[in-house]
């Protein structure tokens, strides 16, 4: 449920976008500018909660992110204009992002160095059917209820988390793992990341990969609904399919040998992404394929998701057992930085699909020629604390 908040709040109003551009009177770039808020929210917000969460445990900074974020939810149910909507989901990500950094912590706190790979698989699951279900169910919503009730629902899908977590979730954190909230002791926890080439290498690799799944994301409404002319009842399903691609990578993940390296399953998966950022391209620019080709595209790059993230995540995680909180959050800020800086480049052109291609395709190369800057075989991936 905690790392569900950010898929949720991302994709269950992306069917209402274009109704939003209509209801406030704006643009297109204006409505997706509350996408690019939310994961610049996303990010800062996760850099604030590591040491947090290392110092107070899991679960008593998880109290105040829920409460935040069901009252942000409806705020932006209530919000005048597209601006005020846009602070409002800055709030809502910084609060969204509490329940991703714990979660994540978590996993690391309570499963071995060898067992990442599996449980990180079982959380990208999470990621990968939330956006399965959440436009799907925000189509029907916004059919039968308007736009809002997307935030409504948000607010109590938290309500719901709060209470379940209150009663169901117990704190993974031992009293004498936790370290000092002192800025010495933060900044020679940062340091300590930074200095890991692994895990800036790691972090900045999925980082970009996932910038090019959020510039499909924030543009898949008007590229779908808008350019091609796909029914609103019928975007859920065309979005969720996608997604659906990366689940079922991501379980094959898990269940891969543990013999096959981390690193080299992350280096084959950003080469497919690279192909198929490529391919998106190509069939943007000539309009050969048409809605078939885009929709190739996009699928065989987020599938490939399915594989980045959970290696990606556990080559990053897995050295630095002892300040879990803080690596968790720095890999998120990461990620979700430099997803905000990408998705800022989409909406100047009139048609929708060429800077979504452009994006995606920049991403990929990005990705892959980090990868093979940053990690490989000759850099130790094996853990170095427990």
């Amino acid at each position: 449920m905690l790392q569900a908040f950010a898929p949720l709040s991302i994709d269950m109003y992306l069917p209402a976008m274009p109704v939003m551009e209509k209801v406030f009177h704006t643009s297109a770039a204006a409505v997706q500018i509350t996408m690019v808020t939310f994961l610049a929210g996303f990010a800062v917000g996760q850099s604030l909660y590591g040491p947090i969460t290392d110092r107070f445990g899991r679960k008593p900074p998880l109290y105040a992110s829920l409460l935040l974020f069901i009252a942000s939810s409806a705020a932006c149910a209530l919000a005048p204009s597209i601006r005020v909507m846009s602070l409002f989901r800055l709030v809502q990500a910084i609060a969204a992002c509490g329940g991703s950094v714990m979660s994540r912590a978590m996993v690391r706190d309570l499963f071995p160095p060898q067992e990442l790979r599996r449980v990180f698989s079982m959380l990208v699951l999470v990621l990968g059917v939330s956006p399965v279900i959440a436009p799907l169910f925000g189509s029907y919503l916004l059919l039968w209820f308007g736009w809002q009730a997307a935030f409504v629902t948000q607010a109590l899908v938290g309500t719901a988390c709060l209470v379940g977590m209150h009663f169901r979730l117990p704190e993974s954190l031992a009293h004498d793992a936790r370290r000092p909230l002192q800025w010495d002791t933060i900044a020679s926890a940062y340091a300590e990341l930074f200095r890991d080439r692994t895990f800036v290498g790691a972090s900045v690799v999925c980082g970009f990969s996932t910038a090019g799944a959020f510039a499909y994301i924030t543009s898949a409404p008007f590229v779908f609904i808008s350019l091609y002319k796909v029914p609103v009842e019928h975007f859920g399903w065309l979005f969720g399919s996608v997604a659906a691609g990366m689940v079922v990578a991501s379980q094959i993940n898990g269940r891969m040998s543990h013999r096959i390296p981390l690193w080299r399953v992350l280096r084959t998966a950003n080469l497919v992404q690279l192909a198929a950022g490529i391919l998106l391209l190509v069939t943007v620019l000539t309009g050969v394929g048409g809605l078939a080709g885009v929709f190739v595209g996009v699928f065989v790059y987020v599938s490939a998701q399915g594989f980045v993230f959970p290696n990606g995540s556990a080559i990053a995680m897995m050295r630095h057992g002892k300040i879990a909180g803080t690596a968790s959050a720095m890999l998120g800020t990461n990620s979700f930085l430099i997803a905000a800086a990408c998705v800022t480049f989409l909406g100047f052109l009139e048609n929708p699909a060429v800077p979504m291609a452009i994006v995606i395709a920049g991403c990929a190369v990005a990705s892959t020629l980090l990868n093979f800057l940053t990690l490989g075989p000759r850099l130790e991936t094996a853990p170095q604390s427990a």
